[in-house]
């Protein structure tokens, strides 16, 4: 099968916005390239290709060597022969005056002028680039959140947004993961720890899961914990939030942790809202 990866081409002022999209198309995902210089284009969508890499965000490095024609000469030679759109990102200047100030950071045409000065030369530089774009985006009154929600409707047409949720499963005595969102505590459950043909297994064997399945207890909490992350998903999207991080946690991180991460994601991978990942912190730990 011949693999031809779709590419938008992030451009716009100085401040306007440009990282907070990047990370907005890697949040959809998109594959994303930062600061690639129009030389180098041509090689890195061939890799990309070569790669299969289907989504791509590329931002370019319009003003690396102050040949802004190069951009569009670039994007010029992929659109030949690749599916292609350039969003350009706008702000006003007062905005954009406030971003650097607040800040500190250095406008890049600031050398030996104001700020204002600096965005103006801005502007005229890029002028080509704007009139081109397929997407202009004013980020002027617009909130991370905002933005995202553009990016998606202009790029992901009717596809829905998924969450990204990792359940990880870990052990108390090797204390908490610090990026947790959300945290649930196991140890409640019967520990098949004090078996001695079950404390050398985890909760990935059969016979560890059967035991655990056991405990009339555990029916109820997973129904519990699989209906409050629902009522909580329509809520995280729409403040923005783009991966939810779920805490199992038991006394070792071996057994009881692991099973109820393992059927936890389960029964949440039937929601077509989430996409679902697992991660077992603790299982090689000495019991």
């Amino acid at each position: 099968m011949d693999y031809s990866p779709r590419i938008v081409f992030v451009t716009g002022l100085s401040g306007a916005g440009s990282s907070q999209a990047m990370k907005s198309f890697e949040d959809l995902g998109f594959y994303c390239i930062e600061h690639l210089p129009p030389a180098v284009l041509d090689a890195a969508v061939a890799t990309l290709q070569r790669s299969q890499e289907r989504d791509v965000a590329i931002a370019l490095d319009v003003r690396g060597d102050g040949r802004l024609g190069d951009a569009g000469d670039a994007i010029d030679r992929i659109a030949r022969t690749h599916a292609t759109r350039v969003v350009f990102l706008d702000a006003n200047d007062d905005v954009l005056v406030r971003r650097f100030s607040a800040t500190r950071r250095r406008h890049p045409f600031a050398a030996t002028g104001s700020v204002r000065e600096a965005i103006a030369e801005d502007r005229r530089l890029l002028a080509p680039l704007r009139e081109r774009a397929d997407v202009v985006i004013d980020t002027t009154d617009l909130t991370h959140g905002a933005l995202k929600d553009r990016i998606a409707a202009s790029f992901l047409g009717d596809r829905p947004v998924p969450l990204g949720v990792t359940v990880v499963a870990f052990g108390f005595k090797y204390g908490v993961p610090v990026d947790l969102d959300l945290l649930f505590d196991v140890r409640f459950l019967r520990n098949p720890n004090y078996d001695p043909e079950l404390a050398p297994k985890t909760g990935q064997d059969a016979e560890v899961a059967r035991f655990i399945e056991n405990d009339p207890s555990l029916a109820p909490f997973l129904d519990k914990v699989v209906d409050l992350i629902e009522f909580l998903v329509p809520h995280y999207l729409a403040e923005g939030k783009s991966h939810l991080t779920v805490g199992i946690g038991c006394t070792g991180g071996r057994h009881r942790s692991v099973y109820v991460a393992g059927a936890l994601a389960q029964r949440l991978t039937k929601d077509e809202r989430l996409a679902m990942s697992t991660e077992t912190r603790d299982i090689t730990e000495a019991t």
